[in-house]
């Protein structure tokens, strides 16, 4: 007795290295990409040969060269502003380091008002970022 030939199937294609390759990208790019947070303002800070950071995670206040200041993301109008946002937070973390991040450009003055502030408000440790040079 002879049987008919059984149908051929097509082999499936096999996704499985496809998937592995799709992952290994992903996870390159997440190795190799940096996320910098959103900042508020544009600041280009100065220049500076030395260079050292806070431990922890800190306070940043920045100031661009048109004066306007921000606390952390979000933007303050005026100085009495700014006192408050730091006074809140800073009172729930007193020994929380603050970054002053000034622009270049941005009015000494101003620099030196925010720093009276932050003095006067009871930050304990505070240290003016700058940019390395090249």
């Amino acid at each position: 007795m002879k049987l008919p030939e059984p149908p051929r199937r097509e082999p499936e294609e096999n996704v499985i290295p496809m998937i592995n390759i799709v992952f290994l990208l992903l996870i390159f790019f997440m190795v190799a990409g940096t996320l910098e947070p959103h900042s508020p303002l544009s600041v280009d800070p100065a220049e500076s040969e030395r260079g050292a950071e806070l431990a922890g995670d800190p306070l940043r206040v920045l100031i661009d060269a048109e004066g306007q200041m921000a606390v952390d993301q979000d933007v303050v109008d005026d100085r009495e502003q700014l006192r408050e946002r730091l006074k809140v937070a800073l009172a729930e973390a007193p020994e929380r380091p603050v970054e002053v991040k000034a622009d270049a450009d941005a009015d000494s003055a101003r620099l030196l008002d925010v720093m009276d502030d932050l003095r006067e408000v009871g930050a304990e440790r505070m240290q003016l970022m700058t940019r390395r040079e090249h």
